[in-house]
């Protein structure tokens, strides 16, 4: 059974975790932008910073729906 010092290290880590989730790895570098398919020649993902900002925000969306 656990003791208090067992339950409260417990607590302790699930703070932790809300606190700094772990980011999922970045995508892979395609040679295309990763939102609009233009070709890109310099191992970028996107092609722009609009590009970038709208990808992160959907892939947001699409994680928060589990998909």
């Amino acid at each position: 059974m656990p003791d208090l010092i067992d339950r409260a290290q417990t607590l302790k880590m699930a703070e932790l975790r809300a606190r700094h989730p772990r980011k999922p790895a970045p995508p892979p570098v395609t040679g295309l932008c990763l939102f609009c398919a233009e070709p890109l020649a310099d191992g970028r993902r996107w092609c722009s910073v609009e590009c970038r900002d709208d990808w992160e925000r959907l892939d947001g969306e699409l994680r928060r729906q589990g998909l």
